[in-house]
């Protein structure tokens, strides 16, 4: 039997990467990658693009658009570290959508409602797609 004096040098774990990288190569998780950055910084954006960046929900919109594109980077270049992660983008979504009514003072026009159910609607198709694609990968 061999020994390993570095962990990084184990059958197990080189076979594990191998295997994380394969998955990560696919075009439907790639394409699923990339869907998730533009989700993420559109739901950034969104309060100047749709234009209610003085309302409280601006920031709300910034904040979970940056960690949703910050996730999808995850995604992308680490994909055998953040693989099940995929449902955090789910709640994100969950959150984008629900979010015009919960956070406090926030004045819920058509545009911000449309912008959010959209932008959460699509986070949410993403995230799960994700969390199926790595849950096939891991049989």
């Amino acid at each position: 039997m061999a020994t390993h004096t570095r962990i990084e040098e184990h059958p197990d774990l080189m076979a594990m990467r191998a295997h994380y990288a394969e998955v990560s190569a696919r075009p439907q998780l790639q394409a699923a990658e990339g869907l998730t950055l533009l989700t993420g910084l559109y739901l950034a954006i969104s309060p100047w693009v749709v234009g209610f960046n003085g309302n409280p929900l601006a920031i709300s919109n910034l904040v979970t658009g940056a960690a949703l594109a910050v996730l999808a980077l995850g995604f992308g270049s680490v994909y055998e570290r953040t693989f099940g992660m995929g449902w955090v983008a789910a709640g994100i979504g969950a959150w984008t959508i629900v979010s015009p009514w919960a956070v406090q003072h926030a004045a819920a026009t058509t545009g911000t409602i449309v912008s959010n159910s959209i932008t959460g609607a699509v986070a949410v198709l993403l995230g799960l797609a994700t969390t199926a694609m790595a849950a096939r990968s891991r049989t």
